[in-house]
């Protein structure tokens, strides 16, 4: 339940700088998607602190937790299975 009115609380906090800012809700798509993309760089601003408070290297944070969280998994081309020349290919 918890979970629930933070959420709520979240949304109620986002309307309120919607109204401030003068924009309407559902936002412009482009306000929308910088908007999510700010929602994604914050969420990892406290990971990132926290591992500068631990003295943990930056780049450590990063390969491990931010990385993969702001890009997923990022897709890899298929295999080739490269056989060699047969009699009838020379």
């Amino acid at each position: 339940m918890r979970l629930y009115l933070m959420s709520l609380a979240a949304g109620l906090l986002v309307g309120v700088v919607y109204s401030l800012l003068n924009v309407r809700s559902p936002a412009p798509p482009v306000i929308a998607l910088v908007g999510l993309l700010g929602i994604l760089v914050g969420e990892q601003v406290v990971p990132f602190a926290k591992s500068l408070w631990s003295k943990e290297p930056a780049a450590i944070s990063w390969m491990n937790q931010i990385r993969p969280h702001m890009f997923g998994h990022l897709p890899e081309g298929a295999k080739e299975h490269r056989r060699s020349p047969g009699p009838s290919q020379l």
